[in-house]
């Protein structure tokens, strides 16, 4: 990760508080301890943050965490008949009483529809999915404690023994802001925290994409693409990302999309619009 990434990383989780500490900032940007030292005294010479015992913390830190990004039922809208494929595929992985995760976003809320004569075990940090699955569907639900976030409906926990660490999973399926060959990408550190804590409950990554994420880059790495285990994604997907993920011994999956009819669902809007 090059230097302004770095610094953008550390940022924005000293922004997070109460303290980032060295070792989580060498955590989510794959560097070593000695280089986030000095990227640490670099931004306080800057005057961009405060050097603490062991780490770093705002110079004016925020009361209250607000997620970057569009809100949730604004991106409902956007690509639903691609998403929608997607995520039928990706319950096609599954097998019944097979204990998942499914991480919160708009493609993998497509899941729910396919879900409901299924009978899995399901790990999810994302209200919707979680409301739909209990209603629509004999699917077990687990979600963990931790903060609300309205904008993008999901719970969140910066503690380290909350119940997701009891849970394990075959696979966890998660979407992303972007992916890139340094790996998939999102917009908010505190997103990633969560996500990363998750990733190491679940034997398998499956990201559910569709092709228009591979042009979206973002300064936060979630993970590797070699920690990935399979991409599903429509056939909008050009050569080069094609070239990118198998070259990086990813299973690429795609879908059609022309015989796909979107679901006449009052879900496609939780909040009922």
């Amino acid at each position: 990760m090059h230097e302004r990434e770095r610094h953008d990383v550390i940022l924005a989780t000293v922004q997070d508080g109460p303290v980032a500490t060295v070792q989580r900032l060498v955590e989510l940007t794959d560097s070593s301890e000695a280089t986030i030292r000095r990227d640490i005294a670099a931004l306080y010479l800057q005057k961009k943050l405060r050097r603490v015992r062991g780490g770093a913390v705002a110079l004016t830190p925020t009361p209250f965490h607000v997620m970057t990004g569009s809100p949730f039922t604004d991106r409902m809208a956007i690509n639903v008949k691609q998403k929608q494929a997607i995520a039928k595929r990706a319950v096609e992985l599954c097998a019944d009483d097979e204990p998942i995760i499914i991480n919160g976003g708009t493609t993998t809320f497509q899941m729910v529809p396919f879900l409901r004569d299924r009978r899995l075990h399901v790990f999810t940090n994302s209200f919707p999915i979680a409301e739909l699955l209990l209603k629509q569907s004999q699917n077990t639900v687990i979600m963990p404690g931790g903060t609300i976030y309205r904008e993008i409906n999901i719970i969140l926990s910066p503690f380290d023994n909350d119940v997701s660490r009891n849970f394990s999973a075959r696979r966890m399926f998660m979407g992303a802001q972007g992916i890139s060959r340094l790996g998939l990408m999102e917009t908010d550190a505190l997103l990633i925290q969560a996500e990363q804590k998750l990733l190491s409950q679940a034997d398998e990554l499956v990201v559910l994409v569709d092709s228009t994420k591979f042009a979206v880059r973002s300064s936060l790495i979630v993970c590797r693409l070699e920690q990935i285990s399979t991409v599903i994604t429509d056939n909008g997907i050009n050569d080069d990302a094609r070239t990118m993920l198998l070259d990086a011994g990813v299973r690429l999956i795609t879908v059609e999309t022309d015989d796909i009819h979107l679901l006449n669902q009052h879900q496609e809007h939780p909040d009922g619009r």
